[in-house]
């Protein structure tokens, strides 16, 4: 029997209890699933940042780490983690946050704004939103979030260029990599989304510098991680006109503090942390998966990349 440590916030327990014990039994797993193994006893751990576990080095035992969460920024440097990491790529997480940005892509491109805050009586006819085909769409990060947004947003017409860090080639994306690929995806794009990784490297990554090679008037979504912006390079955009508006689900401090200049601004939209979330039902087959496939010897899927940091 393997002894499998829940290692979260315990309101999440209840929620993914059922879902992970009737995974481990489809996945033909002998499990015992608990919050209070003791470490020299657990053999795996379904982990959320913020739960009780911090230091991993009694988990002598333990054979691999099970994120619930996407973003492992903020356990990957710990240096008391010696075992495979894995993060959760879950195929509901995935269409929830294609639904999230194809729908602020698709609010921003057809100018509904103006219609859903402009019920004044008069009768604006004279401006007519350009068909997809003439709205480049640039996504910072070819993940597999980043590359599942980019083949919606293809499938509706938009030119997508994707960028990322390394090389990567994805069908029907233009894919641009490195500092001077970062330039060429972002020169004249109409919209830019940020689903990038926190790292040293994507920190402010949209600045002032890089903002300014966007068209003027372009749009911002991020869904990504708080700190891919430099918020006040952002504000002095948006106060310019070189940014049109920016939609943001996430920040560097979370919740939003109520003083924010964010949440005042006329052209910015605050979203609370909801363009996604890890769904219990499909998550629990996802760890349930991996942890048969490690009882098997056949190689962890999602494994994080320690030195890139996801």
């Amino acid at each position: 029997m393997l002894n499998i440590l829940f290692s979260a916030q315990p309101p999440r327990w209840f929620e993914y209890e059922a879902p992970l014990n009737a995974a481990f039994v489809a996945a033909g797993l002998d499990v015992d699933l608990s919050r209070d193994h003791a470490p020299d006893q657990t053999d795996y751990i379904v982990f959320a940042p913020n739960g009780p576990v911090r230091d991993f080095s009694p988990y002598t035992r333990t054979k691999a780490i099970m994120s619930l969460w996407a973003g492992v920024e903020t356990v990957v440097d710990n240096r008391t983690l010696t075992q495979p990491l894995c993060r959760m790529v879950d195929d509901s997480l995935t269409s929830g946050m294609v639904e999230w940005v194809v729908g602020h892509t698709m609010r921003h491109h057809l100018g509904m704004d103006a219609h859903i805050h402009g019920q004044d009586g008069v009768w604006r006819d004279g401006v007519f939103p350009p068909v997809a085909a003439q709205r480049p769409v640039t996504i910072l990060g070819n993940g597999a979030l980043g590359a599942a947004c980019g083949q919606a947003l293809h499938r509706l017409g938009f030119p997508v260029t994707g960028w990322s860090r390394n090389p990567k080639d994805i069908p029907n994306i233009r894919c641009l990599h490195g500092d001077d690929g970062l330039k060429g995806a972002l020169a004249g794009a109409e919209i830019v989304v940020l689903l990038l990784p926190q790292t040293q490297e994507t920190e402010d990554i949209l600045n002032g510098d890089t903002l300014a090679l966007m068209a003027k008037g372009a749009f911002v979504i991020n869904p990504g991680r708080g700190p891919l912006i430099d918020d006040g390079a952002l504000l002095d955009a948006l106060d310019s006109g070189q940014i049109a508006h920016a939609t943001l689900d996430v920040f560097r401090v979370e919740p939003l503090p109520k003083d924010h200049p964010y949440w005042s601004h006329p052209r910015v939209t605050v979203t609370p942390h909801i363009a996604s979330t890890t769904r219990p039902e499909t998550a629990s087959q996802v760890i349930a998966e991996n942890i048969r496939r490690g009882e098997r010897g056949e190689g962890f899927l999602h494994l994080v990349n320690r030195s890139k940091g996801y």
